[in-house]
C-alpha cells in the first residue's frame, strides 16, 4: 500500500531572518508553496513533524497533501535547507502538482539481485553505486515511489548507465531528454574488490619467478 504525507501548515504573515528566527525558537520553521498557476505562498510548518517524515525515502518523491490552515493542496518537495551541523531544517520549498502538468522530481533507484549477480557471486566483485536517485520527468498520476534497477546480468568490470534503465511508461529521463551522450551517465558498475586484486598481482608475480635461474653453459 503506497504512502500517504499529510503536513500541517499555517500561511506566515511575518517575513525576514528576525521573525524566521522567532518561529524557528516556537519549533516551527518558514517554507513556501509557489507554481501552478497560483501566488507563491509563505507557510510555516511544524519542525518535528517534518523531520519525522524525512526518514521515509518516499516522502521527497511522493505527492504531499498540505494542510494549510484548513485548505489542502497537492504539492512536492523542491527543496530543502538544512542547518550546516544541527538536525535542524531551515526552510523548505514546495511545488504545486496539478493533474495536467508535467513534474520533474528525483526518484530513488532500488538496485535488485546485487550478491545474486555474476560480477558479485561468480567473480568474487564489489558493487559501487554511483547513482542512488535520478531525475524523471512525468504526469502527477504516473509518479513512481522509486525505479528498480536488476542487476542480475552485471559482470565483472561492467556499467550500467541511465540508458540502461528500464522506465515505468511514461516516465522520462530529464538527462537523457538533452539527446546528448555526455549526460548518459554510470549509475552502477561492479569492481574487482582489492583483495581480489592483490591475490591477482600475487598469482602473476609468482607466475613470473616460476622459471629460476638460467642454466650455466660448459666451456
Amino acid at each position: 500500500m503506497s504512502l500517504e504525507f499529510v503536513l500541517s501548515a499555517e500561511v506566515r504573515s511575518d517575513y525576514g531572518k528576525g521573525a524566521s528566527r522567532r518561529l524557528r525558537k516556537s519549533e516551527k520553521f518558514p517554507g513556501i508553496i509557489y507554481g501552478g498557476g497560483g501566488n507563491p505562498t509563505p507557510i510555516s510548518l511544524n519542525h518535528n513533524e517534518v523531520m519525522n517524515n524525512l526518514q521515509h525515502e518516499a516522502f521527497f518523491s511522493h505527492i504531499l497533501t498540505l494542510d494549510v490552515g484548513g485548505a489542502k493542496e497537492q504539492a512536492i518537495i523542491k527543496d530543502i535547507q538544512r542547518h550546516p551541523f544541527k538536525q535542524q531544517i531551515l526552510h523548505i520549498d514546495f511545488q504545486r502538482v496539478v493533474a495536467g502538468e508535467a513534474l520533474t522530481v528525483r526518484v530513488p533507484l532500488h538496485y535488485i539481485n546485487e550478491e545474486a549477480c555474476v560480477g558479485v557471486k561468480r567473480d568474487g566483485g564489489s558493487i559501487n553505486r554511483i547513482e542512488t536517485e535520478i531525475s524523471v520527468s512525468c504526469l502527477p498520476r504516473d509518479l513512481p515511489e522509486y525505479i528498480e534497477v536488476d542487476l542480475i546480468e552485471l559482470e565483472l568490470g561492467q556499467t550500467l548507465h541511465l540508458s540502461d534503465v528500464k522506465l515505468p511508461e511514461g516516465v522520462t529521463s530529464t538527462d537523457l531528454a538533452h539527446g546528448d551522450e555526455d549526460h548518459d551517465r554510470a549509475i552502477v558498475a561492479v569492481h574487482q574488490t582489492r583483495a581480489a586484486k592483490e591475490d591477482t598481482d600475487e598469482s602473476e608475480g609468482d607466475t613470473g619467478e616460476e622459471g629460476g635461474e638460467p642454466a650455466e653453459g660448459g666451456e
